[in-house]
């Protein structure tokens, strides 16, 4: 259950906060909405609290979680991604929208190795960008520190 201020993300948007907890009647029957203000869109989301689990709405990450996140960015994946461009957009967009932060990191890692090795499609350079944006403003909201200090710190990591 999230209060009005609370930091939450939801799936492929990124880090938002609820600005609004709103009633309303659908159809007849009432329900009660987190209105939440996507940080890094002008964007607002309106998603019913007691589907908020099932569409993904959740905490940000634990600080102490974040090792776990810059360990899967570390590791050196040997093995040659042989797929098609659009299979590879399609699983790596299914993690984006699962919401986690694991697997989110798991598909920045992947197209920068990817990226090194040859040239990305159009869409899968948008993915990156996305992928990257995703975690920077998680993680700088997790240990609140500058975002721009978390994006340098990403990219070290892949001497970029």
């Amino acid at each position: 259950m999230f209060k009005i201020g609370d930091k939450a993300v939801y799936p492929a948007h990124g880090v938002g906060v609820i600005e609004d907890i709103k009633c309303k009647v659908i159809s007849g029957s009432k329900r009660t909405f987190y209105v939440l203000r996507i940080l890094e869109k002008e964007m607002t989301i309106m998603i019913p609290t007691d589907n908020a689990q099932s569409v993904g709405l959740r905490e940000i990450i634990d600080k102490k979680e974040i090792p776990k996140v810059f360990r899967i960015l570390s590791e050196r994946n040997g093995k040659v991604d042989c797929q098609t461009w659009n299979r590879r957009y399609r699983e790596y967009m299914d993690k984006i929208k699962s919401g986690s932060v694991f697997e989110v990191a798991e598909v920045l890692r992947d197209l920068v190795h990817l990226k090194n090795n040859k040239d990305l499609s159009f869409g899968e350079r948008q993915m990156l960008d996305l992928a990257q944006n995703l975690l920077v403003k998680e993680l700088s909201s997790a240990k609140n520190m500058a975002e721009e200090k978390v994006r340098l710190r990403l990219m070290s990591i892949f001497n970029v």
